[in-house]
């Protein structure tokens, strides 16, 4: 029964992080906001294990803050998660990245179950302690205030006093964010921030006077530290780590993950301010520039499964490096053929089958007679649109303001899948009983309106690798380095680390690379040349 909690915790929490992925790109308000938030019974388990401490440690100038992870048979009991940061740099070994030395600060992560990266941090004079998220897709710092006076999940985090420092500023401008697992709001205050011995002066923040809901009660940090760009900063606050810089705290506007993904090691990583720490990254980095800012987004190429193109990025796709979000998200349709070739069951979907039966001869024929792709289901009817738009979401209708309110009806998603899976086929020459088969298999695969896909343990070492293209170089994920597997023997449970997320033109389709891809790979994020760097990770 312990374990059947500790797994279901697992499940809740990546499902958290898909959820606040499907809101990422939903407007942030910072004076109202609504509060949406779909809490899972799963996470009623966490009420039942114990937080887990952060610890720090100063070592020959280089300042860590603990990132600690928990083995899965410790779960019953106890868990964790982290990062760390910073420091003066040496360009040596033919390396265009800035090297961290012994003046470098750095800040250790805690790691739990792979699925959350925390630190410590201090707010104020003398310093208040949090366990902060570090999170490289949103920019504001936020954490419980004392003020928080009616939302439970305040009673169980530390909590922001202002009278107990003496270098409060009071603020006061009312401030709200909403993430897909919750939302929170309150008011910015202005205080000193402390990591490891660096202190960045007059740094606004928000004190969290409200987190309705369970995702916070339940959550293993206190509050989050945005690494994003200030174009995404609720109330237009300055991020921390640009007054790191500002402040000259760090000889390089670099900061730099590494994610320690070994589960029998207790060290979760670090994130690194101010350049890299060259033990934690094997050979070169491959950068690729940013080409918007406000997420750390840039191109990306193709994504293969086994050593086969998928072509569904072969014109480019657009990509963020996210470390706030646990899985590896892509759009839908491709989802679903990965999870398909690695034996990913997801919930069948009935809607999906019968368009296939109606339809499926039809959009072959279409296809064959050289019909445009993107016109055929709108050409059926069962779409508004023209092929101006990519698939929308599977899970929930949505209304495009765009498009005068018109519902994006989910037979249209199924149809618009069905044309790129058909696609696929009929360029392998395929015959029609063949393409109608795998397109049904699909169906079968689709994901449940949570995400989740589960697959056998042990079948690991028949499942292919899954690749995808960056700067021209090829980063692949073995089956276990994407599969996550929690518990031992009998009791053991894996879950794919592929979920859906559809996000429609112009910003999307978007590929969100968390956790699963940069705990396989060294990330450096550039702010001074606006780049986003991969390597292996050692």
């Amino acid at each position: 029964m312990l374990i059947k909690c500790g797994a279901l915790f697992f499940l809740s929490s990546y499902i958290a992080h898909y959820t606040r992925l499907r809101h990422r790109f939903s407007q942030i308000s910072v004076f109202n906001m609504g509060t949406s938030i779909k809490a899972s019974v799963l996470a009623l388990c966490l009420l039942f294990l114990l937080s887990a401490s952060a610890n720090s440690a100063s070592n020959g100038g280089l300042i860590r803050v603990g990132l600690k992870k928990r083995k899965v048979d410790q779960l019953n009991q106890i868990n964790g998660h982290g990062v760390s940061t910073q420091g003066n740099v040496r360009r040596n070994f033919g390396l265009e990245s800035p090297l961290i030395d012994s003046d470098t600060d750095i800040i250790e992560l805690k790691n739990y179950m792979d699925a959350q990266y925390y630190g410590e941090i201090g707010i104020g004079s003398p310093p208040q302690m949090f366990t902060v998220i570090f999170d490289t897709g949103s920019s504001n710092l936020w954490v419980p205030s004392a003020k928080c006076y009616f939302s439970v999940a305040c009673l169980f985090h530390s909590k922001y006093k202002a009278s107990h420092s003496s270098t409060y500023k009071k603020n006061g401008t009312s401030a709200a964010i909403q993430y897909g697992t919750g939302a929170i709001s309150g008011f910015f205050s202005q205080d000193s921030v402390q990591l490891g011995d660096l202190v960045v002066k007059e740094q606004d923040f928000i004190e969290a006077t409200k987190e309705p809901g369970i995702t916070f009660l339940a959550a293993k940090f206190d509050g989050i530290f945005g690494l994003g760009f200030q174009e995404i900063s609720v109330g237009n606050a300055v991020p921390v780590w640009y007054n790191m810089v500002n402040q000259g705290l760090i000889p390089e506007p670099v900061f730099s993950f590494w994610f320690n993904r070994n589960a029998d090691e207790d060290e979760g990583g670090e994130l690194v301010f101010g350049g890299v720490d060259p033990d934690h990254f094997k050979g070169k980095h491959t950068y690729v520039p940013v080409t918007q800012k406000g997420y750390w987004q840039f191109d990306m190429g193709d994504v293969l499964i086994g050593d086969r193109s998928t072509g569904f990025c072969s014109d480019g796709c657009a990509a963020i490096a996210d470390s706030g979000t646990s899985l590896l998200a892509g759009p839908t349709t491709i989802i679903t053929q990965i999870n398909h070739a690695i034996g990913a069951a997801g919930v069948m979907s009935q809607q999906c089958k019968t368009l296939v039966s109606q339809y499926g001869k039809t959009i072959i024929e279409m296809l064959l007679s050289e019909a445009q792709p993107g016109k055929i289901c709108s050409e059926m009817n069962l779409c508004t649109f023209d092929g101006s738009r990519d698939v929308s979401s599977m899970i929930e209708s949505v209304v495009d303001k765009n498009n005068n309110g018109v519902v994006h009806d989910e037979m249209c998603t199924f149809c618009e899948m069905a044309v790129v899976w058909v696609q696929t086929q009929i360029k392998k020459n395929q015959t029609e009983d063949s393409i109608i088969n795998y397109v049904n298999e699909l169906c079968d695969k689709l994901p449940s309106p949570m995400g989740e896909s589960a697959v056998e343990c042990n079948s690991l070492s028949s499942m292919p690798n899954i690749a995808f293209t960056i700067g021209g170089n090829t980063f692949d994920l073995t089956p276990e380095q994407y599969v996550l597997k929690i518990g031992e023997g009998d009791v053991a449970q894996c879950i794919s680390g592929f979920t859906a997320l559809d996000v429609p033109p112009p910003r999307g389709p978007l590929w969100i690379l968390g956790d699963v891809f940069m705990g396989r790979y060294h990330t450096v994020f550039d702010y001074g040349r606006l780049r986003v760097g991969f390597a292996e990770a050692a």
